[in-house]
């Protein structure tokens, strides 16, 4: 149980290993590239939502003075 505890408590090469054992016994091989292609598309959506709102806060300044 310690031990358990040691590696998962410092960060490094060990911990690295063992999360991606963990996520490529959970998911297997080809569902991995799904998923990334999946987080890479919600991200790339949450920086153009991003990129609007900032747009329109400028415009609403803009009018404003």
């Amino acid at each position: 149980m310690m031990i358990a505890n040691f590696f998962l408590a410092m960060p490094g090469l060990w911990s690295i290993i063992l999360i991606v054992v963990v996520i490529l016994l959970i998911f297997g091989g080809k569902k991995i590239p799904e998923l990334m292609r999946g987080l890479g598309g919600g991200i790339k959506e949450f920086k153009e939502a991003s990129k609007d709102e900032n747009d329109k806060k400028e415009d609403t300044n803009n009018i404003e003075s």
